[in-house]
């Protein structure tokens, strides 16, 4: 137990939610011989927390990048700085850059990729706090991307966020 956060029974209901979606995606992942990799901006490296939290997860998972500033998503995933600039950091075009630089910069045959605004401030009018997309790639160049709208706290926009892309890797798969 956490001295300094005792944890609700939501955020253990939560976490054990997200450990069997993570252990489902990693029994597909190993029974097809693939390894995963992720790029994260506002979920933070929640995915990949998740992902490692699998006892064996080292046999499917092979890295994830947390960037959360521009500059990272430039430096580590290349993405290009004026889709950054016409499209903004929260688009579909940002995280399908986001998730083709995963696989270019990985060893990983699949990839996922998160970019959102989680609040409580940030939101436009175009784009307002809850917005999130989600992209998913395969090696052979098969990519799907989804715009999500999610109502709630931070927590609760990040944690929808994290389950979608979880969930929605073994859909893809």
């Amino acid at each position: 137990m956490d001295l300094f956060y005792p944890k609700s029974r939501e955020v253990i209901f939560l976490e054990s939610e997200l450990f069997k979606l993570a252990e489902q995606l990693g029994r597909l992942l190993k029974a097809g011989g693939k390894t995963i990799a992720t790029a994260e901006s506002c979920t933070g490296g929640w995915i990949a927390q998740v992902i490692t939290d699998v006892p064996g997860s080292s046999a499917w998972f092979d890295r994830g990048f947390v960037t959360y500033s521009n500059t990272a998503k430039v430096q580590m995933l290349g993405v290009n700085p004026q889709t950054l600039e016409h499209f903004g950091a929260v688009s579909a075009k940002t995280a399908t850059e986001m998730v083709a630089g995963v696989l270019e910069h990985s060893a990983a045959d699949v990839a996922v990729a998160v970019t959102g605004i989680a609040g409580p401030e940030g939101g436009t009018v175009d784009k307002p706090v809850g917005t999130v997309f989600i992209a998913w790639a395969h090696k052979n160049g098969e990519v799907q991307v989804i715009k999500k709208q999610w109502s709630g706290n931070r927590r609760q926009i990040r944690a929808q966020a994290v389950k979608s892309a979880i969930e929605g890797m073994w859909l893809f798969l």
